[in-house]
């Protein structure tokens, strides 16, 4: 049951944790604002794609990656403003536990975890989109958009190698297409240029040239044109490093899929993007248990003590998540474990602060 004290908690929990959203919103495109002035004048970005595109994406991608600190923030600033009020007192000398005093505090971090879930899974994939479309034009835009020396697997017997191809024409240079039965070559194409006809969604090979190897018999032909269908599209040679945050689920656990076969070197990048979308929003429950049990205490000195270890600490556990992302990139940490050690690490550091605090 929720009664009157807890509803009281839930109401502070809330309502901190959205104002402390606000100022950060609002701090952040300040900061913003003057760092990329520049880049939107030199490039005439338009005003209304600089709100409505950029911001509509900047805020929630932000606010998403810092809402662990936001949230670390909000927790210990209520509380240990209760319990320098000594609100926090009379409700454990008055019989209730320390982790019936944790009730209220757990609902409202459901709450969040829930919110973030869904935005993690279905909102910051769509405006991580309008945001990276927007920087790959407006402020970051790439004066060579080709992709070198592309080796790639697309189907368990056929394998393609592109030395160079240009996203933004959408056209590869020195195309080869092999096909094998088992270990031994059946078919070799090669091509001096391979260009995606989007009209007919399919690939128009041109000056090529082709091998057919049947036994101990080999068969040349060549032509200027062919038309033909592979499982490959121009979105797959795209080089921009953010690109796997603005796709949605579907369209990673399909490229996740692809990338089993083709084994293009992107499998980690990709389901640590996956794995963060599930994991991170549990750093609600996590941090919320630091956060009460390190600032139920009343302490000399006000609030001041417990906020200033409460930022420290978020911003430890925010710096461990960069590090455990590039131990799993850079080090062959299995994305899995490394999405988790943050939370297992911290969590524990939660139970021994809850330990620790007053009953």
């Amino acid at each position: 049951m929720i009664k009157i004290i807890d509803w009281y908690i839930i109401k502070k929990y809330l309502g901190t944790f959205i104002f402390t959203l606000g100022i950060f919103t609002v701090i952040f495109v300040i900061f913003d604002v003057s760092e990329k002035l520049d880049d939107f004048l030199r490039h005439e970005a338009p005003l209304k794609e600089i709100i409505f595109s950029y911001y509509a994406g900047f805020i929630p991608y932000y606010l998403n990656f810092l809402s662990p600190l936001i949230n670390f923030i909000a927790v210990i600033f209520f509380t240990a403003k209760m319990a320098d009020q000594t609100e926090i007192v009379p409700i454990l000398s008055g019989g209730v536990s320390f982790r019936r005093f944790l009730w209220p505090y757990f609902v409202a971090s459901t709450v969040i975890f829930i919110v973030t879930l869904v935005f993690n899974l279905f909102i910051i994939p769509e405006t991580n989109g309008l945001k990276i479309d927007f920087e790959n034009v407006y402020v970051n835009p790439k004066s060579d958009n080709s992709k070198m020396y592309t080796h790639m697997q697309i189907d368990s017997n056929t394998y393609v190698y592109i030395e160079n191809f240009d996203n933004t024409n959408r056209v590869g240079y020195k195309f080869t297409l092999e096909k094998y039965e088992g270990f031994n070559l059946k078919e070799k194409l090669t091509a001096d240029k391979i260009t995606w006809d989007s009209v007919k969604t399919k690939w128009a090979i041109e000056n090529y040239s082709l091998r057919t190897i049947q036994g101990l018999k080999e068969e040349m032909s060549s032509g200027l044109r062919k038309d033909t269908t592979l499982d490959m599209r121009p979105k797959d040679f795209q080089i921009y490093d953010n690109i796997y945050q603005a796709m949605n689920m579907r369209e990673l656990n399909v490229r996740i899929d692809k990338e089993e076969t083709r084994g293009t070197g992107v499998m980690v990048d990709l389901q640590l993007e996956k794995y963060k979308r599930f994991v991170y929003p549990l750093s609600a429950y996590v941090l919320t248990l630091m956060g009460v049990s390190l600032s139920s205490r009343k302490v000399r000195g006000g609030i001041g003590l417990p906020l200033g270890i409460g930022i420290f600490l978020s911003f430890a556990y925010i710096l461990f998540i960069q590090f455990s992302n590039m131990f799993a990139l850079k080090g062959g940490l299995p994305p899995i474990i490394a999405v988790f050690i943050p939370n297992i690490i911290f969590g524990i550091l939660g139970v021994y602060l809850l330990a620790k605090a007053p009953k």
